[in-house]
Formats: structure tokens, C-alpha cells, sequence
């Protein structure tokens, strides 16, 4: 009974995404200089309904990136009445061609609607299968918690999708500029993708920030 028990919480404990809220609502106090699993909590009774109405999404993110995409994100930084909620939202727009890149969200699952346009976008799982195919206005598409995903506009117009994701701060992790845009020796580089010393530092020069 006891190994059951256990067998039971660990279960739940690996599969849950933010923890559930011990009120009906904490809107986040940005302005504390706390380091806990979240935000502390705004006084309620400073709390209006404005706290709870997020209006960035109705802006179009500029997709004159190089990539030709961009995203307007509502995570708990952005729109602190997520916090405690397990919620975050985005708006992401595609010029044509344009491409949001592969990506991890290692905190949450994310599913994306589709308000216009139509995108090649997909999932690759642990044991590397993939999951993918055009997806068009009205259409929805998930995308399960930490693995490697993407959206590429490929219709003849420009894009948007909305995407929720159950975490209030569900991280942003671009393969691309983790591998190339940090410090990771060249050699090790050089031997998970199989090119020699130059194409790694010109790799690194795309993705390191400069300054």
C-alpha cells in the first residue's frame, strides 16, 4: 500500500504543469525582489478588473526579423494576473516565408489556433518521429510539453496564430541559439554536427550576440 501510495504522488507530481492556487487569484507584484516559485501576490484589495484584461494581443508583432516572424507574448511578465493560474498566451505573425524557429517550451505544452493563413508546423519526439503537416485558419495544433517544435508560414500571405500554454512562464528555448549562441566549445560542436572549425565559428558569429 505504501509503494502505491509513493508510486502515486511521484505520478502526479512529474506530470503536473504549475502548481494549482491556494486563491482565487494573485495577481503578481512585480515590483518584489523575491526569488520563490512565482511572484508574490498583489494586495486584493488593490486589485481592480483592468488587472485581469490583457490587450497586447490586438498589436501585430513586426516580422521584419530575419527570420520574417515574430511573437507578442503574454506570459506572467507581461500580464501579471497569470500568476498562480498555469496560463500563458501569445500572438505570433509570419511575414510570407517566414518562420518561427525550432524551439522547446520546457515548462508547458503549447496549442496554437490559427487565425490566418496556413503554416507547415510540427513536433519531433524523444525517439525522434515526427509529427507534422499544413495546418490552416481554424485549424489547432498541439504541441507536448519540452519537445522541439515550429511553425513556417508556406501559404502566399501573411500569417497568425494564437498560442496558449499551460505554465505561467513557460520558457523559450531556440535550438539554433542555444547551440551556437553560447559558449559551448567548438570541438564539441564540431563533432554533434559533423563540420570542421570554420563552419563552427561562423555558425557562432550568426547567433552570438554582439557586445
Amino acid at each position: 500500500m505504501t509503494i502505491m501510495i509513493v508510486s502515486l504522488s511521484f505520478s502526479i507530481r512529474v506530470n503536473a504543469a504549475d502548481p494549482d492556487p491556494l486563491q482565487d487569484f494573485c495577481v503578481a507584484d512585480l515590483s518584489k525582489d523575491l526569488t520563490i516559485n512565482g511572484f508574490p501576490c498583489k494586495k486584493a484589495s488593490n486589485t481592480t478588473t483592468e488587472d485581469f484584461i490583457f490587450g497586447a494581443l490586438k498589436r501585430s508583432a513586426k516580422t521584419n526579423t530575419p527570420l520574417g516572424a515574430a511573437a507578442v507574448f503574454g506570459s506572467v511578465n507581461e500580464y501579471p494576473a497569470l500568476n498562480s493560474l498555469g496560463l500563458s498566451i501569445a500572438r505570433l505573425d509570419f511575414a510570407k516565408g517566414g518562420l518561427i524557429a525550432p524551439h522547446t517550451h520546457p515548462r508547458a505544452s503549447e496549442m496554437i489556433y490559427v487565425v490566418k493563413g496556413s503554416m507547415y508546423a510540427g513536433f519531433v519526439t524523444t525517439d525522434n518521429k515526427l509529427f507534422a503537416r499544413v495546418i490552416s485558419k481554424g485549424d489547432v495544433m498541439i504541441f507536448p510539453r519540452g519537445l522541439i517544435h515550429w511553425q513556417l508560414n508556406v501559404g502566399n500571405t501573411s500569417a497568425v496564430g494564437i498560442v496558449t500554454l499551460n505554465s505561467q512562464f513557460p520558457g523559450f528555448q531556440l535550438i539554433a541559439n542555444s547551440m551556437f549562441g553560447s559558449k559551448i566549445l567548438d570541438e564539441v560542436l564540431m563533432k554533434t554536427f559533423f563540420l570542421n572549425k570554420k563552419a563552427i565559428q561562423q555558425l557562432k558569429s550568426i547567433f552570438t550576440p554582439s557586445g
